[in-house]
């Protein structure tokens, strides 16, 4: 039996994230940003996607690092979208401070292409056909498919109010915005993405030590130029999370858990047929995640 590490995307952040962070990671992220860590963090700062991206980034990797500290290894690493620049960090494939400048561009390019008015909006209650159905003739897109009953929408403020507003009369729980600033996950982003896989050309991939599972495919990968690919392509291709949990399912993962902040992909992983447990690592403490890991590993 097997143990993942997850970690989250946009949406999960919140003011103060980075403050008393296990281990050193704060120290070799500031080589790299300089004064800007000091500040990333705050409620201003995280109002911009190159600060969200960059905190989730140091928050998933120290804390991921401090269980491994502890005896806690993973077999497999998967995150949402930004999550996967972490995922691959802790899974031996990318240098920490290579993936920090990578994800700082990566901000940049996304915020700069898309400044104001677009982003992400959450169909819950609703099966993906049917808001294929619902985002016809808006100028919406499909960006997430996170469970057979969540299905997050991208697009400007207007296309994604139209869908909702569809949806909510169609009989979704809820219709509920983001809190992300660029329409993430779709063709809209291609050309950002174009210009990241550039900078990738300049960084050096390594074969992981454990399993790489890709969120936007939910396939594994191990050839350091497929996780380069997956990395700098994956904020224009759709998320494919419930497939990535059932991936990791199907290769005997019984423990999932999730990196601060918060615990969505705890949720969402519960909803996918999951046979083992899933915590998030926030909300139940390193403690109670060691003391699991070591019960699935004597049980093993």
């Amino acid at each position: 039996m097997k143990i993942i590490f997850t970690f989250p995307g946009q949406g999960t952040q919140r003011p103060g994230m980075l403050q008393a962070l296990p281990g050193s990671e704060m120290d070799e992220a500031r080589e790299v940003l300089g004064t800007e860590i000091e500040t990333l963090d705050t409620a201003e700062s995280l109002k911009h996607t190159r600060a969200v991206q960059l905190a989730l980034l140091i928050a998933g990797v120290a804390w991921a690092r401090e269980l491994q500290r502890r005896g806690v290894q993973a077999d497999i690493t998967s995150g949402l979208s930004i999550g996967a620049y972490p995922a691959a960090v802790v899974a031996g494939a990318l240098d920490f401070q290579d993936a920090l400048r990578l994800v700082a561009l990566r901000g940049d390019l996304m915020e700069q292409a898309y400044p104001h008015g677009y982003g992400l909006t959450a169909i819950m209650g609703l099966t993906l056909p049917t808001v294929e159905t619902l985002i016809e003739g808006s100028g919406a897109y499909i960006a997430n498919l996170n469970a057979e009953t969540q299905i997050v929408i991208a697009g400007s403020d207007e296309a994604m109010a139209q869908v909702a507003q569809r949806a909510l009369a169609k009989g979704a729980n809820k219709a509920q915005r983001l809190a992300v600033s660029v329409p993430s996950h779709c063709a809209l982003l291609e050309k950002p993405a174009a210009k990241l896989a550039q900078a990738f050309a300049d960084v050096t991939l390594r074969r992981p030590q454990c399993a790489y599972l890709s969120g936007s495919t939910g396939r594994v990968l191990w050839q350091p130029e497929k996780i380069a690919d997956d990395l700098a392509w994956n904020m224009a291709r759709t998320v494919r999370w419930q497939e990535a949990v059932v991936a990791a399912n199907e290769r005997d993962a019984r423990l999932a858990i999730e990196m601060p902040p918060g615990g969505i992909l705890t949720c969402l992983t519960r909803q996918a047929a999951w046979n083992g447990e899933s915590i998030s690592l926030e909300r139940n403490g390193v403690d109670v995640a060691v003391h699991l890991a070591n019960r699935l590993r004597m049980q093993a």
